[in-house]
């Protein structure tokens, strides 16, 4: 599995020739599977069949996509959703636009993580200081920052001030370290 990040909140994880996106930014990015974290509601438009937009159990191409509302974010205008993902015998959890952290009832069907994705860039989204506070409490193995302004502030609140920024992350199960969470801050391509 490789992950890519592309600005804001969008993320790229290719699996073999399968490829799934997590907010896309344009349309010029054509993935197998993408999944929206924050959407327009009522829904408008014409659905995609490639597309997953909101809560429920999903499962496209092999891959399993589980989708849990964010209910204190979410109202009339706009639906937020966290997601898991199986692939590759990996669960991935992307946060997407929490501006505050959940409940902790919230996170009770997320399982074991292996791999998260949190919003660390301070307002509208959580700061340095609670995207750890939260990564601590879901014990990923990796956790990496989205619309992080400053993501060696938020390695810096896990513990690891020199975590250095990389093009990519190539992970296997087998791979990730014995013990968590360790930050991956991944550079914008």
């Amino acid at each position: 599995m490789v992950i890519t990040y592309h600005g804001n909140g969008c993320f790229r994880i290719q699996s073999g020739p399968l490829s799934l996106l997590v907010d896309p930014q344009n349309a010029r990015m054509k993935p197998d599977i993408f999944i929206k974290t924050l959407v327009p509601w009522p829904p408008k438009g014409e659905e995609d069949a490639r597309g997953i937009t909101g809560p429920g159990e999903y499962e496209q191409k092999g891959v399993r996509i589980w989708g849990f509302p964010v209910r204190e974010e979410s109202d009339t205008k706009f639906l937020k959703t966290m997601y898991v993902v199986e692939m590759e015998e990996l669960r991935l959890a992307f946060l997407g636009h929490l501006s505050s952290a959940p409940n902790r009832d919230a996170f009770e069907e997320f399982g074991e993580i292996d791999i998260l994705f949190v919003p660390a860039g301070g307002k509208p989204f959580l700061s340095p200081e609670a995207a750890a506070k939260l990564v601590k409490q879901l014990s990923p193995t990796i956790a990496i920052p989205s619309f992080a302004k400053s993501p060696k502030e938020f390695a810096k609140e896990l513990g690891q001030g020199a975590a250095e920024p990389a093009d990519k992350l190539t992970i296997k199960k087998k791979d990730l370290p014995p013990s968590g969470p360790k930050a991956v801050i991944l550079r914008e391509i």
